[in-house]
Protein backbone atom coordinates (compact mmCIF):
# COMPACT_ATOMS: atom_id res chain seq x y z
CA UNK A 1 0.00 0.00 0.00
CA UNK A 2 3.04 2.15 0.73
CA UNK A 3 4.67 1.59 -3.07
CA UNK A 4 0.87 2.55 -4.24
CA UNK A 5 0.55 5.74 -2.58
CA UNK A 6 4.32 6.82 -3.37
CA UNK A 7 3.94 6.31 -6.62
CA UNK A 8 0.71 8.42 -6.65
CA UNK A 9 2.66 11.42 -5.16
CA UNK A 10 5.03 10.72 -7.88
CA UNK A 11 2.87 10.91 -10.32
CA UNK A 12 0.62 14.01 -8.92
CA UNK A 13 3.99 15.89 -8.65
CA UNK A 14 5.80 15.46 -11.89
CA UNK A 15 3.32 18.21 -13.47
CA UNK A 16 3.94 21.01 -11.25
CA UNK A 17 8.02 20.36 -11.86
CA UNK A 18 7.03 20.98 -15.59
CA UNK A 19 7.68 24.52 -16.94
CA UNK A 20 5.68 26.40 -19.19
CA UNK A 21 7.16 27.40 -22.79
CA UNK A 22 7.34 30.93 -22.18
CA UNK A 23 8.46 32.66 -18.83
CA UNK A 24 6.37 33.79 -17.24
CA UNK A 25 6.24 35.01 -12.95
CA UNK A 26 4.48 32.84 -10.59
CA UNK A 27 1.82 35.65 -9.83
CA UNK A 28 1.34 37.06 -13.03
CA UNK A 29 0.78 35.57 -16.99
CA UNK A 30 2.35 38.23 -18.79
CA UNK A 31 5.85 37.50 -20.83
CA UNK A 32 8.69 39.27 -20.22
CA UNK A 33 7.59 40.97 -17.76
CA UNK A 34 4.61 43.18 -19.47
CA UNK A 35 7.89 44.13 -21.74
CA UNK A 36 7.05 44.67 -25.76
CA UNK A 37 9.01 42.14 -27.64
CA UNK A 38 8.89 43.85 -30.91
CA UNK A 39 10.01 47.16 -29.46
CA UNK A 40 13.53 45.52 -29.15
CA UNK A 41 13.72 45.25 -32.98
CA UNK A 42 12.21 48.42 -33.65
CA UNK A 43 13.29 50.65 -31.12
CA UNK A 44 16.20 48.97 -29.95
CA UNK A 45 15.70 48.90 -26.52
CA UNK A 46 13.10 47.23 -23.83
CA UNK A 47 9.55 49.55 -23.34
CA UNK A 48 6.80 48.42 -20.97
CA UNK A 49 3.99 47.27 -22.85
CA UNK A 50 0.31 48.71 -22.26
CA UNK A 51 -2.65 46.65 -21.49
CA UNK A 52 -4.37 48.23 -24.02
CA UNK A 53 -2.59 46.38 -26.89
CA UNK A 54 -1.95 42.65 -25.71
CA UNK A 55 -2.57 38.92 -27.21
CA UNK A 56 -1.92 35.59 -25.86
CA UNK A 57 0.62 33.47 -27.83
CA UNK A 58 2.05 29.91 -26.19
CA UNK A 59 -0.46 30.29 -23.17
CA UNK A 60 0.77 33.37 -21.99
CA UNK A 61 0.27 37.25 -22.42
CA UNK A 62 1.94 39.62 -24.11
CA UNK A 63 1.56 43.55 -23.92
CA UNK A 64 3.11 45.71 -27.23
CA UNK A 65 3.78 49.39 -26.63
CA UNK A 66 1.56 50.40 -29.74
CA UNK A 67 -1.00 49.15 -32.04
CA UNK A 68 1.56 48.84 -34.92
CA UNK A 69 3.96 46.38 -32.92
CA UNK A 70 1.03 44.20 -32.00
CA UNK A 71 0.09 43.95 -35.53
CA UNK A 72 3.58 43.31 -36.30
CA UNK A 73 4.03 40.40 -33.73
CA UNK A 74 0.19 39.14 -34.58
CA UNK A 75 1.90 38.62 -38.31
CA UNK A 76 4.82 36.80 -37.51
CA UNK A 77 5.18 36.14 -33.29
CA UNK A 78 8.01 33.32 -33.76
CA UNK A 79 10.20 36.32 -35.62
CA UNK A 80 9.52 38.28 -32.45
CA UNK A 81 9.20 36.10 -29.73
CA UNK A 82 12.33 35.56 -27.56
CA UNK A 83 14.81 32.63 -27.62
CA UNK A 84 13.92 30.11 -25.03
CA UNK A 85 10.67 30.91 -24.40
CA UNK A 86 12.12 34.21 -22.81
CA UNK A 87 13.92 32.07 -19.82
CA UNK A 88 17.69 33.17 -19.15
CA UNK A 89 19.73 32.15 -22.13
CA UNK A 90 23.08 31.75 -20.49
CA UNK A 91 21.21 29.14 -17.86
CA UNK A 92 19.70 27.15 -20.67
CA UNK A 93 23.37 26.97 -22.20
CA UNK A 94 25.18 26.56 -19.17
CA UNK A 95 23.15 24.92 -16.54
CA UNK A 96 20.53 23.32 -18.89
CA UNK A 97 17.53 24.40 -16.67
CA UNK A 98 15.12 27.32 -16.40
CA UNK A 99 16.28 30.74 -14.76
CA UNK A 100 13.52 33.50 -15.29
CA UNK A 101 14.92 36.81 -16.90
CA UNK A 102 15.48 40.24 -16.70
CA UNK A 103 13.87 42.51 -19.80
CA UNK A 104 16.88 45.24 -19.71
CA UNK A 105 19.93 42.44 -19.93
CA UNK A 106 18.94 41.59 -24.18
CA UNK A 107 20.92 40.99 -27.16
CA UNK A 108 19.70 40.38 -30.97
CA UNK A 109 22.13 38.08 -32.37
CA UNK A 110 21.33 37.15 -35.81
CA UNK A 111 17.86 38.51 -36.05
CA UNK A 112 16.96 36.62 -32.77
CA UNK A 113 15.95 38.15 -29.08
CA UNK A 114 18.07 36.58 -26.13
CA UNK A 115 17.76 37.53 -22.32
CA UNK A 116 19.43 37.22 -19.88
CA UNK A 117 19.00 36.60 -15.96
CA UNK A 118 21.21 39.83 -14.83
CA UNK A 119 23.92 41.81 -16.32
CA UNK A 120 26.47 39.89 -15.00
CA UNK A 121 24.96 36.69 -16.08
CA UNK A 122 24.88 38.80 -19.38
CA UNK A 123 28.73 39.47 -19.21
CA UNK A 124 29.32 35.46 -19.15
CA UNK A 125 26.40 35.39 -21.69
CA UNK A 126 28.06 37.87 -24.04
CA UNK A 127 32.07 36.25 -23.77
CA UNK A 128 30.49 33.49 -26.12
CA UNK A 129 26.80 34.51 -27.39
CA UNK A 130 27.77 31.57 -30.73
CA UNK A 131 28.75 28.99 -28.48
CA UNK A 132 26.21 29.23 -25.32
CA UNK A 133 23.72 29.60 -28.13
CA UNK A 134 24.82 26.42 -29.82
CA UNK A 135 24.80 24.19 -26.53
CA UNK A 136 21.40 26.22 -25.53
CA UNK A 137 19.74 25.34 -29.09
CA UNK A 138 20.50 21.15 -28.13
CA UNK A 139 19.07 22.00 -24.53
CA UNK A 140 15.60 23.40 -25.04
CA UNK A 141 13.82 20.71 -26.51
CA UNK A 142 14.54 18.39 -23.86
CA UNK A 143 13.57 21.26 -21.30
CA UNK A 144 10.27 21.87 -22.54
CA UNK A 145 9.98 18.14 -23.40
CA UNK A 146 9.98 17.79 -27.04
Amino acid sequence: MKKLFLLFVLLLSTPVLAKDEISTSLFSNKALSGFDTVAYFTQGKAVEGNSQWHSEYKGADWYFSSQQNLELFLSDPQRYAPQYGGYCAWAVSVKNDFAPSDPHQWAIVDGKLYLNYSAKVKQWWDQDQAGHIQVADQNWPTLIGQ
